[in-house]
Order: structure tokens, then C-alpha cells, then sequence
């Protein structure tokens, strides 16, 4: 009999493992590895069902990385069954753990642990049921495909032996997962469950989604941050084809249509029938580091370590800075909210990264409780960071609430996306280093100036950190977060050097008033520290007379680091060619997988425009769960990174955002994507490092050391444009 997932729960057929899940506080129990630690119960995480399948749950997201098939392939190797058997129930509050955010690259390190765990244990709770159905001690039987093999002959299947309540249990991690020797799925590159649809044009994003009866929404943002509405005429946007229904609550205003050319129509006209009062409230965009040191500071140690060192013979500093960067996604932000037809309760689709804390700020905003808000997770074209996934969430939620019973699709529209979604900070970093007389690095300080990077929903006791929340008439204020601690840290992310010196201070000067709308973007502050860092380096290796590749293997002890520095020299050096190179390094947050990079540039001294032709890396993620997806991870962060360095910049002026779409805001062309290659330097019996954001900070320093051999000289601010570049050579 087959069985069925509700939205409150889990029912399954009596044969089955049923999954009734609840999430245990972690309290004084006994600590368990990965996300198994808040997530305690084995059936929050696995079903066996009496049709042959198994069900795999989990709060971790498919946002393009391939995340969800490296999860299925741990599963699959755990519990000897073939990866078509399982199917995968990723991010969803009525169904699957919670795993708050996917994000700071931790799904194979927390909740690919926890699935590893859990499905070994799972497999020993169903060979004891099979030891004891067939007479025969469990050590004795032997797994394949989930069909259980006794000596001399006799068997049984998981699906004969699992009960109702047979993993209705805390996991305890008391089962070793298998040794990697004895692997025969992790490690292979599984065709990745989502690309089929992607590139076939099958309904996979959000955005395909079509539910029986469903409208079309848009909304009408005010033209910038504290612009002050002062009349809309509503009346004749309500008398437009099609407009269902027009909403107004404080500053927000919306729409619904039948079609969506409809409801793209009525929102020019709602536009247009809105007056807005808009202040210069803005910084001068070309004082822009000047008003954010100017402006008061939280501040915190990062690192502080004293030992001793010999004499400094020469000292040196020097500043670097970036600029606001958009994520600029290719598919705009989407969601869709169905309302019950008495409007108790409401089911919202959306592409966050995290669905639980997305549940928990629409509960507060729209005055429901938690059982009556559901949020399940559809994918879009990604973004990596903090985009308008969770605003659009809201926004569909809020129009869904003027037309109960009937589904709601709210979609952005491009302007909407580059003018209000969350960027990454403007940051500066101020590096100071003394050099001894033979030329090491004795004493280090780094300081960085930023905006939070972290504004995600956050699950505060009142305040939300969705944009619709603070136009309302009874408004939700933001909700800013302390720092995060070392060693993830935020806009210290990577501030703390790996290197080994044997004095050092880091500090981070958090400047909580933001004038530009912030959060997370792929690598949070770790792109510009390791710029600044890297920089540094070179600069500090030339002072030294010394090899930058030599000088950093010599302030080196971590023999992975090292390995990892050599084998991308070691590739590069098996291409020859004319163009200077420069090189960068980072363990992502000094805890994840170790990445450096070799990038070649060439400069075109009429214009000043740079390109990059060619970029070689090495990356050590531990052991690796499937190659071709980790090569993905990190050529994909190299190119990523390319366009934030030679291209990224957001425009504004005092009164708000100019870029409306990418004529405003360039970003990488495919003309003008690098040739990769990269060495993967796999550790089977190493834990996996999280690698989605570990090759942005070592490509962009690569790419600006190389710029500095190219150039003579030094461009500390970023981004590379042809325009500043110029400037430099002037």
C-alpha cells in the first residue's frame, strides 16, 4: 500500500514506518553530530515503506548546488539501497526536520552528517528485526538493494521487517557509518536529481508552479527607503481588466489580476497613480567609506594572540575597500500563498533557504499561529545569499489574504529585485604587518569596517526582517543581529589569518545603522577579507624580497593548506604562458574546505579593462561525496567571483538605487568566463568540508594580485572596472 505525506504530518500505511515527527530540545542530552543535535528523533529524518521505497527528509534545499543529490547518495550508502529507491522531502515545516538555514556551506557537514548517522543506525534497527525474524545473529546477514541475505540462503527485505513504531525513537549515533573503503555510492557523481527538468523546460521553479484557481500578483514599491506616500487613487486601478482586487495597508500596495499581464499592466498604473515624498537620505556615493567609518561602531576582538617573536625591523600597512554588491539574480524573486477560504491558515511556496525561520516571521506578521502557517520550499534560479525569496514569500501571503481560497502568485519584477533586495556590505579593511630582519611576518593586525551581513528572518521576540513587514500601517521594525562569533564569524569572516604568526589582533568594527539594505551573500565578509589578506601578502612577500608562493608556505604549518597551495602551482604550471599571474589562498572560515587559486590577467592599457582568460585551483573539501558536484561548487564560485572583481559595483545616489537591471549593473558575460581547471585533492577518511563559498575569496585576491603584476602597482579598492583601472594608471 502506498502511503501519503499530509501537511500536519506523516500518515503511511501499517506495514510501514510511520514518521510523527517532533523536534527535541538539545538541552543536557548527550551531544549528537551534525543537525541530529536539534533534530533528535531518527523518524524525523527516514520512512520504510512497505511498497519497496524509502523516504529521505530533510531541512537542507536544493538552490542549485546539487545539495539534495549529495544528501540522497549518504543516505543511499548507508542504508544499502539504491539511490531510484529513495525519494528526497527537503525544506517543508509540516514535514521535514529543521534545519534552519542552507547556507555558510554546512549541508554535507551538518545535515549530510546527521542523514549519515541516521540511516546507519536506522540499517542496524532493521537487521536486528531481521536477526530475529530469520533466527540468525545480525552480524551475519549481509544488504543489498534493501534485500537482507542470510548463510544458507534465506532472506527477508527491509519492507517485510520494519514495524510501525521501528524508528520512532531518539538517535543515539551509537553506529559507526560504514568506512570509506567500503563505499560504493558516495564518492561517484550521481546525475543530479534536479537538471533534468532545468533543461528540458519542465516545471521545477516556483515560478512554473500553476495551482487550480490561481491569481497573479504584483506590488508597487515606493521609489526608495523612507520615501513618504502622500495620496494613490485606487479606484481606477480596481477598474482595470482582469485586477481582482487591490491592496493597501500603510505604505504597501498591491494587486491582484486573473492573468499576469494583467496584474503587470495594473502595477504601472498603480505606480503611476501613487505620490511619494523622497528624501535625500542617502550617502554621497563617492564618500562612501568615509560616512560608514564615520558612523558609530560595535566593536569586538576577532582574534588576539601574543607570543614571542623576534625584533620588527620594518613595518608596513595599507587599506582596502569594496563596494555594495547585488546578487542580481538571473530568475527574480517568486512565491505563492494559498489562504483557506475562512482565511485561519495559509500555505506559502517559496525559495528561501530557510524555511523555518521564514514560518516563524510570517506567523508574527500576519497574526496567525504557528500550526496555521505551512511553508514549503520550491526552487528558483538561485541565488546564494540573501535575496527577496523571503520578501516575496510575505508579499504573496499579504495579497493571498485579500482573495481566500484562491492560490496567489506574486512574482518581482526586475527592478524590484536589483532596488530592494539585501546586498552584501560596503566593507574596508585596514591591514598593519611587521616584518623581522629575516624577513617573517611577526606582528599582524587587521581591522574591518562593515555593515551586518547577516539580516535574514531571524526568529526575534517582536521586529521581522521582511521588507513588505515595514511598510505596513502597523510596521515591523528590523531586526538587527549582534555579530556571529569567530570562527564563522560575519563581516570578520576570514579576518582571522591561517597563517602563523605569532602575534596578531582582529578586529571588527560592526556599524550597525546601514544606509543601504544588507544581508547575506555568498561568503558573507570572507570575499573581502581575503582580498584584503592576500593582498596583503604579496605586498609583505615583495617588502621581504621573497617568492609569494614562498613566503606563504613559509608563515604556513597546516600541511593541508600547504598541500593545497602546491597542487594549484604544481597545475598552473603545467600551462605556460605570458600573462602575469597572481595567486590566492583561504580556508573557508578557517574550519571548511581549503581552495587556492591561480588567475592569469590581461589589461588592455587603452581602455583599462581587465579580463581574466584563465584560472587554476586546488581544493581539499575533505572526503569528497560526489566530484563532479564539488568541481561545480567551486569553478562556479571562481566565475562568481571574477564578476564581483572586475565588474560589480551598485549604483545609487542620495535619493536611492539607480540599477534597474543589468544595463546598470553588468555582471560576468559567457564571453568572458575564465577556462577552469581544477585539482581536487580528495581525503576519503577526512570528514567533507563545506565547499559552496570557498573559492570566491582565493579567486578574487588571485585576480587581484595578478592586476598588481600586470599594472606595477597596487588597486586596493574594489571592483577592477575599466574606469578605475584607468584612474590607477594615471
Amino acid at each position: 500500500m502506498a502511503t501519503t505525506l499530509t501537511r500536519r504530518g506523516l500518515g503511511a500505511a501499517a506495514a510501514g514506518l510511520t514518521l510523527f515527527f517532533s523536534l527535541s530540545p538539545a538541552g543536557a542530552q548527550t551531544a549528537l553530530p551534525g543537525s541530529l543535535q536539534t533534530n533528535r528523533r531518527l523518524d524525523a529524518w527516514l520512512r520504510i515503506s512497505a511498497d519497496g521505497t524509502v523516504t529521505v527528509f530533510t531541512g537542507k534545499v536544493e538552490i542549485g548546488q546539487g545539495a539534495v543529490t549529495a544528501l540522497l547518495q549518504m543516505a543511499a550508502e548507508e542504508l544499502d539501497v539504491a539511490p531510484a529507491r529513495i525519494r528526497m522531502v527537503s525544506g517543508d515545516t509540516a514535514l521535514t526536520p529543521d534545519e534552519g538555514f542552507t547556507a555558510g556551506s554546512q549541508s554535507m557537514e551538518y545535515g549530510g552528517t546527521a542523514l549519515r548517522y541516521a540511516a546507519a543506525e536506522a540499517r542496524a534497527i532493521l537487521l536486528d528485526l531481521a536477526a530475529g525474524k530469520l533466527g540468525v545473529p545480525a552480524a551475519s546477514l549481509t544488504v543489498s538493494d534493501g534485500a537482507i541475505a542470510a548463510p544458507g540462503g534465506a532472506g527477508t527485505t527491509y519492507w517485510a521487517v520494519a514495524q510501525a513504531n521501528s524508528l520512532r525513537r531518539e538517535a543515539t549515533a551509537s553506529v559507526a557509518p560504514k568506512p570509506p573503503g567500503q563505499h560504493r555510492i558516495v564518492g561517484t557523481s550521481l546525475p543530479r536529481l534536479d537538471i533534468p527538468a532545468k533543461v528540458t523546460g519542465g516545471a521545477i521553479y516556483v515560478q512554473d508552479m500553476r495551482l487550480p484557481g490561481m491569481l497573479f500578483g504584483r506590488v508597487a514599491r515606493p521609489p526608495s527607503y523612507g520615501a513618504k506616500l502622500v495620496s494613490v487613487d485606487l479606484d481606477a486601478v480596481r477598474a482595470m481588466p482582469g485586477v481582482v482586487a487591490v491592496v493597501r495597508d500603510g505604505r504597501f500596495l498591491g494587486l491582484v489580476a486573473e492573468r499576469e499581464e494583467q496584474a503587470v499592466k495594473a502595477r504601472l498604473a498603480l505606480q503611476a497613480a501613487a505620490r511619494w515624498e523622497v528624501p535625500a537620505a542617502l550617502p554621497d556615493p563617492a564618500r562612501l567609506h568615509e560616512d560608514l567609518r564615520a558612523r558609530k561602531t560595535d566593536d569586538t576582538i576577532a582574534s588576539e594572540k601574543r607570543g614571542d617573536a623576534p625584533a620588527v625591523a620594518r613595518r608596513l600597512s595599507a587599506s582596502f575597500t569594496k563596494r555594495y554588491i547585488a546578487h542580481a539574480s538571473i530568475g527574480p524573486s517568486a512565491a505563492v500563498a494559498h489562504y483557506a477560504a475562512d482565511g485561519s491558515s495559509v500555505h506559502v511556496w517559496s525559495h528561501s533557504q530557510g524555511v523555518f525561520p521564514l514560518q516563524r516571521d510570517l506567523v508574527r506578521v500576519l497574526k496567525l499561529s504557528p500550526a496555521a502557517v505551512v511553508v514549503s520550499h520550491a526552487q528558483n534560479a538561485g541565488c546564494y545569499g540573501h535575496n527577496g525569496a523571503d520578501d516575496a514569500a510575505l508579499d504573496a501571503a499579504l495579497l493571498a489574504r485579500a482573495v481566500p481560497g484562491r492560490p496567489v502568485k506574486l512574482q518581482w519584477m526586475r527592478d524590484d529585485e536589483f532596488q530592494w533586495e539585501p546586498y552584501n556590505p560596503a566593507m574596508e579593511m585596514a591591514l598593519s604587518a611587521g616584518l623581522s630582519a629575516e624577513g617573517r611576518i611577526v606582528e599582524w593586525t587587521h581591522e574591518v569596517w562593515s555593515n551586518h551581513h547577516n539580516n535574514r528572518p531571524l526568529n526575534p521576540k517582536e521586529g521581522s526582517n521582511l521588507l513588505a513587514s515595514w511598510h505596513l500601517a502597523e510596521p515591523h521594525p528590523p531586526v538587527y543581529p549582534r555579530a556571529l562569533p569567530q570562527p564563522a564569524g560575519s563581516g570578520d569572516r576570514n579576518a582571522v589569518p591561517l597563517y602563523d604568526f605569532p602575534n596578531q589582533k582582529v578586529v571588527f568594527h560592526l556599524i550597525p545603522e546601514a544606509p543601504l539594505r544588507t544581508s547575506a551573500l555568498r561568503t558573507l565578509g570572507a570575499y573581502g577579507n581575503v582580498f584584503a589578506v592576500e593582498s596583503f601578502m604579496d605586498e609583505l612577500a615583495a617588502a621581504a624580497g621573497a617568492d609569494p608562493v614562498a613566503f606563504r608556505l613559509a608563515h604556513l604549518k597546516d600541511a593541508r593548506a600547504r598541500a593545497v597551495i602546491e597542487a594549484a602551482v604544481k597545475l598552473a604550471a603545467e600551462d605556460q604562458g605570458e600573462l602575469p599571474r597572481g595567486i590566492g589562498f583561504a580556508r573557508y572560515k578557517n574550519l571548511s574546505a581549503y581552495v587556492c587559486c591561480i588567475a592569469e590577467v590581461a589589461l588592455d592599457r587603452d581602455s583599462g579593462a581587465v579580463r581574466v582568460p584563465r584560472v587554476w585551483s586546488a581544493v581539499d573539501a575533505g572526503q569528497v561525496i560526489t566530484p563532479d558536484g564539488l568541481l561545480n561548487q567551486i569553478e562556479g564560485g571562481i566565475i562568481q567571483a571574477v564578476s564581483w572583481t572586475v565588474k560589480e559595483d551598485l549604483p545609487f545616489d542620495v535619493k536611492g538605487i539607480l540599477a534597474k537591471d543589468w544595463s546598470r549593473y553588468p555582471i560576468l558575460g559567457f564571453a568572458e568566463v575564465p577556462k577552469l581547471r581544477t585539482a581536487v585533492l580528495n581525503r576519503p577518511d577526512e570528514k567533507p568540508l563545506g565547499a559552496g563559498e570557498a573559492s570566491q575569496g582565493p579567486a578574487g585576491a588571485a585576480v587581484a594580485n595578478a592586476l598588481a603584476r600586470a599594472l606595477g602597482k597596487r588597486v586596493r579598492a574594489l571592483p577592477y572596472t575599466a574606469e578605475r583601472v584607468k584612474a590607477a594608471m594615471a
